[in-house]
């Protein structure tokens, strides 16, 4: 009997994953919160447009209303909100996840210990994904990362012997490259250094990766960034794990980890496509994710004593254009390099 999936936010990743399954030929439920969104995939289908093809898709849609009404158990749940909506979005899905059903989280950000602590270590498994999109337009997605430059680990968070890993490895594959990780917590934190490089910094002045990059002191400042978030999480036990479909002779024959990592990202977003989700949420006047991301670095270093200066002069910009006070724009710059009292 086909298992049946669900995804759980379809914003921009979560469409193209949805997207990819179904095209695969497999049994998925699409739940979202845009009421626009659900009502065009209703309609039209999903369109995810990538760089050399673009793929049509008649999809199953659901508003996030209609889960009270919704009478069906699924054998996965594929978790696709933002990072601060973890723990409401998954006990909201909990009642509709078979008792041996898994519940993945693809997302940003350190969320796995939040969904094993609302599903249990027996339904849940570590994820981490680099994938990148945008949506604007409600049942269009622009997918930047099409799958074959698409990279996804999977990893045990508990002792246990193979949570269903190579099952779930085969299920995703649909979507990308399906690597399984000894480390999985430790790839987490890996792509949240590159996650701290990339999205406030390129957010902050209203640019792609490939434009942003040249603002002079743009690359120095992303290096220190990474080596704040790089030192702490190596205190909290996250060794830089090779991740996107590096190795570790990659990093290790490199004297800077950190700028290999994030070259490989910019190579498989390609030149000047590309706004990031940060940018997405600024443009959309909704919260971002940097709290949960350079914030989280600045947290763990206070409490260990130090500072990261840098990640928290992102923290502080970003706050302020969410409240309206600055604009993303290449001037801050400035604030970003000045000093911090």
């Amino acid at each position: 009997m086909a298992q049946k999936i669900a995804v759980f936010g379809t914003g921009a990743n979560g469409s193209c994953i949805a997207a990819s399954l179904v095209e695969a030929g497999l049994d998925v439920t699409l739940i979202d919160q845009w009421p626009a969104h659900v009502e065009a995939m209703q309609a039209k289908g999903l369109r995810i447009a990538m760089p050399e093809t673009e793929l049509h898709v008649a999809v199953r849609a659901h508003h996030l209303c209609d889960l009270c009404t919704l009478n069906e158990t699924f054998d996965v749940v594929l978790l696709a909100m933002k990072a601060y909506d973890t723990r409401w979005s998954c006990e909201m899905i909990k009642p509709h996840l078979a008792p041996d059903g898994m519940l993945i989280g693809m997302q940003n950000a350190m969320t796995a210990g939040t969904i094993l602590d609302v599903v249990g270590a027996e339904r849940t498994i570590g994820c981490v994904v680099e994938l990148s999109s945008e949506m604007f337009t409600p049942g269009l997605v622009k997918r930047n990362t099409p799958p074959k430059k698409t990279w996804i680990g999977l990893g045990n968070l508990d002792p246990a012997p193979d949570r269903r890993l190579a099952e779930m490895q085969a299920l995703l594959s649909p979507v990308g490259h399906v690597e399984i990780k000894p480390d999985i917590l430790a790839a987490k934190w890996t792509k949240l250094i590159v996650n701290a490089m990339c999205l406030g910094p390129f957010a902050m002045v209203g640019l792609t990766l490939a434009d942003a990059v040249k603002l002079p002191g743009m690359r120095e400042l992303i290096v220190e960034i990474g080596e704040e978030a790089m030192r702490v999480g190596q205190e909290l036990g996250y060794p830089v794990e090779p991740i996107m479909g590096l190795t570790q002779a990659d990093l290790a024959g490199s004297n800077r980890p950190i700028e290999r990592l994030f070259d490989k990202l910019a190579s498989d977003i390609g030149p000047g496509r590309g706004r990031n989700t940060v940018l997405q949420d600024f443009l959309k006047g909704r919260a971002s994710e940097v709290d949960m991301i350079n914030g989280l670095v600045v947290e763990a270093s206070e409490r260990r004593g130090r500072t990261a200066p840098a990640n928290a002069r992102i923290v502080d910009i970003v706050r302020k254009i969410e409240a309206g006070t600055l604009k993303p724009v290449p001037g801050n710059m400035e604030l970003a390099l000045a000093p911090r009292h």
